[in-house]
């Protein structure tokens, strides 16, 4: 076990633990004594009638989407209970620098967004007694969440809200996960993921951040030094304490397991490998949302999913911020989102 002290409730607080024991994977491997940690707003009505699941994206955590929650907002959590699973495997829940044994680090098993999504059910069946869900969403891989959700369990999703994300990973996307994974891992501290310390693999780590920022928002955005509204003096200063920053307190194994779901990720699995039959047994009201300069999802991507999904339509934002535009760190996108979780939720 490393001690990380990033992964901690100070930093990505207030969660709680749902145990889920060991745990069988899509693999045929266990996960032994795993806890799910999940972070919850508001309560649940009488009849258990008003959840919303908002699941989490790549290198994210629960903390990371609470800001689209509050009184007013349209997740507001005196209407609604919102519940925040944290994917398995990335920090907080069981994951590989947190525990001890033969698990442990470079032996993690492999996981899935099939994984995720059935500890989620679990999580939301027996410890709540849910069985409806007023909306699920998710952004990036949280969207490959939310669309397994609505092939996997139909008759507990009412609207589903995938956002950059597919349900079946793209071949372009799925080269760039192998991109930045060898950029992570072309560390020579990394040791095939058996480092010694919590923080041993910064180069490593700033190679993967290098990635994410050449990607991670569009080309005009560096163009039009776009960077300077997010309070950057420079594109340096972006680089730096904007891409680094983030990637840099982070452990390395868990981001790979996390990496490794993203580009195995594929619902049509329950669909005899059919993805058009997987996207069609959907009966979820749907918005399939994306941002028109996105690099990893673009559009075109999510055009072809959403016209087999019955009712759903396609909503398309035009941010500079590229597939980052789900942080909301322009006023704009965090108002375009939050404007299209209250018209679906209101339909």
């Amino acid at each position: 076990m490393l001690n990380n002290e990033y992964y901690t409730p100070d930093n990505h607080g207030p969660y709680e633990y749902f145990e889920l024991g060991d745990f069988s994977l899509e693999s045929g491997q266990t996960l032994k004594n795993a806890q799910l940690a999940y972070a919850i707003y508001g309560e649940l009505n009488a009849d258990r009638s008003n959840a919303i699941l908002f699941t989490i994206m790549f290198s994210g955590t629960s903390k990371n989407m609470a800001h689209y929650i509050g009184p007013g907002k349209a997740l507001d959590p005196e209407k609604y209970c919102i519940i925040l699973p944290n994917q398995l495997g990335n920090g907080i829940s069981t994951s590989p620098h947190n525990i001890d044994g033969d698990q442990a680090m470079e032996n993690f098993p492999t996981l899935s967004i099939g994984d995720d999504v059935v500890a989620q059910h679990r999580l939301l069946t027996e410890k709540f007694k849910i069985n409806e869900l007023q909306l699920v969403t998710g952004w990036s891989m949280g969207a490959q969440q939310t669309l397994e959700w609505a092939i996997r369990y139909p008759e507990m999703v009412k609207r589903a809200a995938p956002i950059a994300g597919t349900a079946q990973c793209t071949p372009h996307n799925a080269l760039y996960v192998e991109v930045f994974s060898e950029a992570l891992t072309s560390d020579p501290e990394f040791n095939q993921g058996a480092y010694a310390k919590a923080h041993s693999c910064e180069l490593g780590l700033k190679r993967l951040a290098h990635v994410f920022a050449l990607m991670g928002v569009s080309a005009e955005l560096y163009k039009q030094q776009q960077w300077k509204r997010l309070g950057f003096e420079s594109k340096q200063a972006f680089l730096e304490q904007f891409w680094e920053a983030w990637f840099k307190p982070m452990d390395p194994n868990a981001l790979l397991v996390m990496a490794k779901k993203w580009k195995a990720g594929d619902a049509s699995q329950h669909s005899e490998n059919d993805l058009v039959q997987a996207l069609q047994s959907i009966t979820a009201k749907t918005y399939m949302i994306g941002f028109e300069k996105d690099m990893f999802v673009p559009p075109a991507d999510l055009a072809y999913e959403q016209q087999y999904i019955a009712h759903s339509e396609l909503k398309l934002l035009p941010s500079l911020m590229g597939h980052f535009a789900m942080l909301g760190l322009f006023e704009e996108d965090f108002q375009a989102i939050d404007g299209l979780f209250s018209q679906l939720l209101a339909s």
